[in-house]
């Protein structure tokens, strides 16, 4: 068992754990890109918060930077995920014995409050698709963007997890996206009629974008390369902006789900598509559904 790093540790201490902990993270743990960079982010604006060495920070020190953040009008989310990258990194840095005692296993972060998440309507989400497909004879981009559209709300996937295909993942005898999500798992996401026509149009142009350099991605860019996030969100916020209720690919993730449950289909199915751990993730979306249901009481029952 290696022994306890001794001397006094120097801010440039800092840079070389999470350096470490950024592989632990990603090697290890198997963590996505966009959570790895996610959590880093989160521990170096910590670290220059506290401006001193690791090994001098103590419970009353971290305590002391969570209040500044509220102090600062930091939202209790931002916070939440700000104590949870804290107390795994100096969880992990104890274990590997680069400090001698964990100094955030009691820190506590302020409840946070759940907000039910924006969804927009069917009505919404169809209009959006329609404005999109009325542009599928400007190129071969816009029929990309149309089974971008298609695939996030059809089969409900993370904008990473689309961006991360490629076209052996898509089993078209079974209709089915072979999709990785966060933590490295797996798991078949089932496509409808429409996200299947979508797709199968801008892969039949897709040879038009691609360039003898390009990726097997089933999503490319303009010059060939595979597709990147912002220009998916892109994608989806100029249509479901044109649809009337403006959303990004999270906000399609949600759809489908709200859309799901209120046709019917039952929680654990939901869950399963989603990739969500746990059901009470995906319990969320029936608080929506719920909701609805209230709404449309409260504006058309004369004894409301």
């Amino acid at each position: 068992m290696p022994s306890v790093h001794t001397g006094r540790m120097t801010e440039g201490d800092w840079d070389a754990l999470l350096r470490e902990y950024d592989d632990h993270l990603a090697l290890r743990r198997h963590l996505s890109a966009n959570t790895v960079r996610a959590y880093i982010s989160d521990l170096r604006q910590m670290s220059e918060s506290l401006d001193q060495s690791v090994r001098d920070v103590t419970l009353q020190v971290l305590r002391g930077w969570l209040a500044g953040l509220l102090e600062d009008g930091a939202a209790s989310s931002t916070i939440q995920r700000r104590v949870a990258a804290a107390r795994g990194f100096f969880a992990w840095a104890c274990e590997q014995q680069f400090i001698g005692e964990d100094p955030a296993v009691r820190l506590r972060s302020p409840k946070r409050s759940r907000r039910l998440p924006v969804v927009p309507g069917q009505k919404n989400v169809e209009e959006a698709l329609q404005s999109t497909q009325a542009r599928a004879d400007e190129g071969p981009l816009a029929v990309r963007d149309l089974a971008i559209l298609e695939v996030l709300y059809g089969g409900g996937i993370r904008v990473a997890e689309l961006c991360s295909l490629d076209l052996a993942d898509v089993d078209d005898d079974r209709g089915l996206l072979r999709v990785v999500g966060k933590g490295d798992k797996q798991r078949s996401v089932p496509l409808g009629a429409p996200a299947r026509r979508a797709l199968d149009a801008w892969r039949a142009v897709r040879p038009a974008v691609a360039s003898a350099d390009s990726p097997n991605a089933v999503f490319l860019g303009a010059r060939g390369g595979r597709i990147d996030a912002r220009v998916a969100r892109r994608v989806v916020h100029e249509a479901t902006r044109a649809g009337g209720a403006e959303v990004g690919p999270h906000g399609l993730r949600h759809a489908m789900a709200t859309h799901l449950l209120e046709g019917g289909a039952d929680l654990r199915s939901v869950q399963e598509i989603l990739g969500h751990a746990s059901v009470a993730t995906t319990q969320l979306y029936t608080h929506v559904s719920a909701e609805r249901l209230r709404a449309a009481f409260r504006q058309a029952h004369p004894r409301a």
